[in-house]
C-alpha cells in the first residue's frame, strides 16, 4: 500500500501547483496540453495499479511519466503539422487505458475488502 501513495501524492501535488500557478497558454496549445495531461493521468493510474499489485518501480514510474507525457504532446503536435488530428486518437487510447486501470484498481480494492462467505 505504501507504493500507491507516491503516484497519489504526485497527482495531488500536481493539481495543487496547477491551481496555484496562473499561467496562460495560447488556445492553440490546448489540444497538446490535454493529450499530455491524459498521458500523465494514464501513468499515475498505472502506477497506482502496479503499487496495489506490489510491482511498483519508482524509476519506471518517473521515466514513464515524463516520456509518455512529452511523447503524447509531441505526437499530437506532429500530427497537426501533417494535417492529421491525432488528438482524438490519443484521447480514445488513453481513455481506454485509464478506464482499464481504474477498473483493475477497483477490483484490487474489492478483493482486499472481501468478506469471506459462510457456507
Amino acid at each position: 500500500m505504501r507504493m500507491v501513495i507516491i503516484p497519489v501524492i504526485g497527482l495531488l501535488l500536481g493539481l495543487a501547483v496547477g491551481m496555484a500557478v496562473n499561467i496562460r497558454l495560447p488556445i492553440q496549445y490546448a489540444a497538446y496540453l490535454s493529450v499530455a495531461i491524459l498521458a500523465a493521468l494514464d501513468t499515475v493510474f498505472g502506477g497506482i495499479k502496479s503499487g496495489l499489485q506490489h510491482e511498483f518501480d519508482h524509476r519506471v514510474f518517473l521515466t514513464g511519466f515524463f516520456s509518455n507525457t512529452l511523447l503524447a504532446a509531441a505526437l499530437a503536435f506532429i500530427g497537426s503539422l501533417l494535417g492529421i488530428d491525432l488528438t482524438l486518437a490519443a484521447v480514445v487510447a488513453f481513455g481506454v487505458r485509464i478506464f482499464n486501470n481504474v477498473a483493475t484498481i477497483r477490483h484490487l480494492f474489492l478483493q482486499r475488502r472481501k468478506i469471506p462467505s459462510h457456507q
